[in-house]
């Protein structure tokens, strides 16, 4: 013969101790919370968005039994009845829980989804406030100069700058180099980016407008590296040594100092002032200059001045 015990099917021999063992477990686990993980991870969670361990406890408490007493919760929630009261009083206070008029005094808490609609809006709130008058703190505020190591590190800043952008990048950087971001910067050109670049080594690009340097060997040997610098919408820009002929470690700047970027976006500016000049007359500039503008270099610096080709 069976019989059913909570939808289980059982024969005769299961004895007593197996059917007090589990009527146990059924009590332990309907007087308190199982803090399992899965509990302990709501908990936590409930913490993050403002919660203490006690209120989350209590809030979870009631969740499971509702209404419920005072000394009701401080069991299922397993906490000392007295820190149970004052608990409750706080989230009464919130708005959380709610009491009724009755002898005992029951609580009863609001929906799980009106609590997170709530604090969603609450959080919402808070850092759209602190968006706006963060900025107003200081108003000396100075944007910092960082720096950035490591040729593969600075190839990833310099693409972030570009999918940064929304208006325009300016940039000057060898074809060897260039290899890394085109793909990025073409995707840039595509939603619509004006890109002027300044290229290096037998550069070639078939998108923005390109202004080509005609002595890159030379600046590379004289600096004993490639140099890069780029600039977006006035108030983004990075510039330094992207790659050493003595493999050295590289380092680059970068900042969101509208003054320092003003800087880069002049010297790219007028390299490719100078790059079109010197397009559109040879022969002239040869001629007034000398054979690579040495009397002007002369002229600018001193004659044993180490860097000497631009």
């Amino acid at each position: 013969m069976t019989g059913n015990f909570t939808g289980i099917t059982h024969s005769n021999n299961f004895n007593k101790q197996h059917i007090s063992g589990f009527c146990l477990y059924k009590l332990v686990c309907s007087e308190k919370i199982c803090y399992n993980p899965f509990m302990n991870e709501i908990i936590d969670r409930l913490k993050e968005i403002g919660l203490n361990s006690y209120e989350a406890k209590v809030y979870l408490a009631l969740l499971k039994k509702y209404p419920a007493t005072g000394y009701e919760i401080s069991k299922l929630a397993d906490i000392p009845q007295s820190r149970a009261y004052d608990t409750l009083k706080a989230l009464e206070n919130a708005q959380v829980v709610m009491s009724s008029n009755t002898k005992p005094v029951t609580y009863t808490p609001i929906r799980p989804k009106e609590l997170t609609k709530r604090y969603k809006r609450k959080i919402t709130s808070t850092l759209d406030f602190l968006e706006k008058k963060l900025p107003n703190v200081k108003d000396d505020y100075t944007e910092p100069i960082l720096t950035v190591s490591g040729s593969k590190e600075i190839r990833e800043k310099v693409i972030e700058i570009i999918k940064n952008a929304r208006r325009e990048i300016y940039l000057e950087i060898w074809s060897q180099d260039f290899k890394y971001i085109e793909n990025d910067l073409l995707d840039g050109y595509n939603r619509g980016l004006d890109i002027k670049i300044v290229g290096y080594d037998n550069f070639e690009c078939m998108f923005g407008t390109v202004f080509k340097h005609s002595s890159a060997r030379e600046i590379e040997h004289s600096l004993g590296g490639r140099m890069i610098f780029i600039t977006a919408d006035n108030t983004e820009g990075l510039f330094g040594k992207i790659e050493s002929k003595k493999n050295e470690p590289v380092t680059s700047i970068w900042t969101k100092n509208e003054d320092i970027v003003f800087l880069m976006k002049e010297f790219i500016v007028h390299d490719m002032y100078l790059i079109d000049i010197e397009g559109q007359f040879p022969e002239q500039l040869k001629y007034f200059y000398g054979k690579g503008m040495k009397r002007l270099k002369d002229k600018v610096l001193n004659p044993g001045a180490e860097y000497r080709i631009h």
